[in-house]
């Protein structure tokens, strides 16, 4: 790694937190302690910064590394990802919402009369498999997809 005190770039940043992923999956890093390097990480302003994550690491180069084991790793369902995709959903959610609440106020106003809350059938469903996926479903494990 370059001087310690030189600026990371973005680049950087996601080599690191590659690194980290393998060490949790290699069982060096429990899920807790890989979120919270891995937020670090994309905090990180120098070299130096991103050096301390992994100091306490083993090298992870092909060449001194044993031979591979062969197992399957389940993507971590808690991590940094998860959360973006499920912020990324409710805010779909929260924008759409907007819209046709929107639309119905127009056509309510329009109409000088409070017209029947349709928007209530495309938000409900919708946001109540959110809340569903985001409060129940952050602990299940995915699918297999290998035949038995």
């Amino acid at each position: 790694m370059p001087e310690p005190h030189l600026r990371a770039g973005d680049t950087d940043r996601a080599a690191v937190a590659t690194v980290l992923g393998r060490h949790m999956a290699e069982g060096r890093l429990t899920v807790a302690e890989y979120d919270e390097r891995v937020a670090r990480a994309y905090a990180a302003r120098t070299y130096g910064d991103l050096a301390a994550l992994t100091a306490d690491l083993p090298s992870t180069d092909a060449a001194h590394s044993a031979a591979p084991v062969a197992r399957e790793h389940a993507t971590p369902v808690h991590g940094p990802t998860a959360q973006r995709r499920s912020a990324a959903a409710w805010a779909s959610w929260r924008r759409t919402a907007i819209i046709v609440v929107s639309i119905w106020a127009i056509t309510s106003l329009a109409a000088m009369q409070v017209t029947y809350f349709w928007p209530i059938w495309v938000v409900g469903p919708w946001g109540a498999v959110l809340l569903a996926q985001t409060v129940g479903g952050a602990g299940r494990r995915p699918r297999s997809r290998q035949r038995t």
